[in-house]
């Protein structure tokens, strides 16, 4: 794991401290050292296993990972957790409490909540067991406590529960709870940990919708962990590292992935039932899938259909209606330049297939001739106004072949190529460094990739595209090495009005006159 706070969690403990803490000793020697344990579900079993404790109690063997538990979630259980004082219950193992919200030394935010939920309808819980709504206010008025305005929430790193959040698996809906799903809604964990349904479970990360508490569709991914020392060997320990969400970079938290879900708390209130003012395009999603949801879990075992493109949808093929025609600079026989939309500078411009293409891969020995003229053509352009330029093409979540084209001072040149190994180093990237580009059999035959021509005639690509961040090549751009705005690294965040856009192009269309070989 890269560098972070190293965290593990464990499902159902149910008295098998020995093979327990047994097994975490190992996984520290191996990939710790591990800040802190946190154990989900049933941590006590019966009485006989629970005896395994005492030789931790008595101080003759020793718990090697700070380790933190929840509550009881059945009054058999209570007993365990009378009298314990500041939650101690030996050297290294503690009870977190009812609720809360524990912040490690590193900053990083973990919420909790024991037990499950009420069934009566009292706002105070009949047993210490049980939890009510009472309980979920205090859990999310903790978490957005620390916010310094209602756009500022950046959601928690973690949160614990021991029962199941209503709406992730139809078969486990009876035993769920609808408090658990409004608590997650609410908060927007990075990661939701819970257990007692005695099973692994792992879905697809889904994003909580934005509401007064934030602008931002937050990243959620739910995790439930089966029994310690279980039969079937399923998955019951976790371990991962974090960067606290409070220092990390907004694009770290909002960059969406290639296999989300629609969020299932979407249009749930707090008493779960459907919110009937709730029309948002994922609410509508999610109640069409409960249509098609196979038995015991809702669809997440089936596969997405492949979006299918419909061309004259496409805003960049010249034959389609929605193309913004007011963009264009100059049109070619196989390609066309035009303005960026939600350009970083004035000179943020793209080179577009005319036709539909979907990668430079794919190109024909002319039409490669003729991108390559257009690319000459710009250097010149560029060099005229003191600048050198950078080529990039994502093929990746892209229909139509763009390949973008941003110039940067002559200065600045050596620059560019440490900027995206900067940056490639911060996302986790490997790239390969080519010649200059001349031929499209250069190019991966087959599957996604980025590349990036440099003012040097190197060409850096990746084909590491699984969870590639969209924005990549504008957060090179944007960093502060070359053009320091990170500001302008969302293309949505810069969009302008018609008329300044046409000026831009009116402008640079001027300017670019003199090595135009279209007219």
């Amino acid at each position: 794991m890269d560098a972070g706070t190293k965290i593990l969690v464990v499902g159902d403990v149910r008295g098998r401290f020995k093979q327990l803490f047994q097994r975490v000793e190992t996984v520290n020697k191996k990939a710790g050292p591990f800040e802190i344990l946190c154990c989900v579900g049933d941590f006590f079993g019966d009485d006989k296993q629970n005896e395994e404790l005492i030789a931790y109690k008595n101080g003759f063997k020793h718990i090697t990972v700070p380790t933190y538990i929840l509550g009881p979630n059945q009054k058999e259980h209570e007993k365990h957790f009378e009298d314990l004082a500041d939650g101690e219950i030996c050297t290294n193992l503690t009870y977190l409490g009812k609720r809360g919200v524990y912040t490690l030394t590193s900053g990083v935010k973990i919420a909790y909540l024991s037990g499950v939920e009420s069934a009566g309808a009292a706002d105070s819980a009949k047993s210490n067991h049980e939890f009510t709504k009472s309980d979920i206010f205090a859990v999310r008025n903790s978490c957005l406590v620390s916010k310094n305005c209602s756009t500022e929430y950046r959601g928690v790193d973690v949160l614990l529960t021991s029962q199941w959040p209503y709406g992730m698996q139809e078969n486990a809906n009876e035993t769920a709870s609808k408090l658990i799903s409004f608590l997650c809604r609410e908060i927007k964990p990075r990661y939701h940990f819970c257990a007692i349904n005695g099973t692994y479970f792992e879905c697809p990360p889904f994003r909580m919708p934005k509401d007064e508490t934030t602008q931002f569709e937050l990243c959620t991914r739910f995790i439930s962990l089966a029994d310690v020392g279980n039969s079937e060997k399923a998955k019951y320990i976790y371990a991962l590292s974090l960067k606290p969400v409070d220092k990390s970079r907004l694009l770290d938290l909002v960059q969406k992935t290639t296999n989300e879900i629609p969020c299932p708390y979407a249009g749930l209130d707090l008493c779960g039932t459907v919110d009937k003012n709730d029309t948002s395009e994922t609410r509508q999603y999610f109640y069409d899938m409960e249509k098609k949801k196979s038995k015991g879990q809702r669809g997440y075992g089936k596969k997405r259909r492949m979006q299918e493109l419909n061309q004259e949808k496409c805003w960049f093929c010249l034959s389609s209606p929605d193309v913004e025609k007011h963009l264009i600079i100059t049109i070619g026989e196989r390609f066309y330049l035009a303005l960026a939309k939600g350009p970083i500078n004035r000179f943020h411009v793209m080179i577009l297939s005319t036709k539909h293409l979907p990668c430079a891969a794919q190109l024909t020995t002319e039409d490669w001739e003729e991108l390559d003229k257009f690319k000459n053509a710009l250097r010149k352009f560029f060099k005229t106004i003191g600048q050198v330029v950078c080529f990039t093409e994502r093929h990746y979540k892209s229909f139509h072949l763009q390949i973008n084209v941003l110039g940067f001072e002559e200065g600045y040149a050596w620059k560019i190529k440490h900027s995206f190994e900067d940056k490639a180093e911060e996302f986790n990237l490997q790239f390969e460094t080519l010649p200059a580009l001349d031929s499209p059999k250069m190019l991966p035959e087959i599957g996604p990739y980025f590349l990036a021509e440099l003012p040097d005639d190197s060409t850096l690509i990746t084909r590491q595209m699984n969870h590639f961040p969209l924005h990549f090549a504008r957060d090179v751009f944007c960093s502060e090495n070359l053009l320091n705005c990170d500001e302008k690294v969302n293309w949505k965040e810069c969009l302008l009005e018609k008329d300044e856009e046409t000026t831009y192009v009116s402008d640079f269309r001027k300017g670019f006159a003199p090595f135009d070989f279209t007219v």
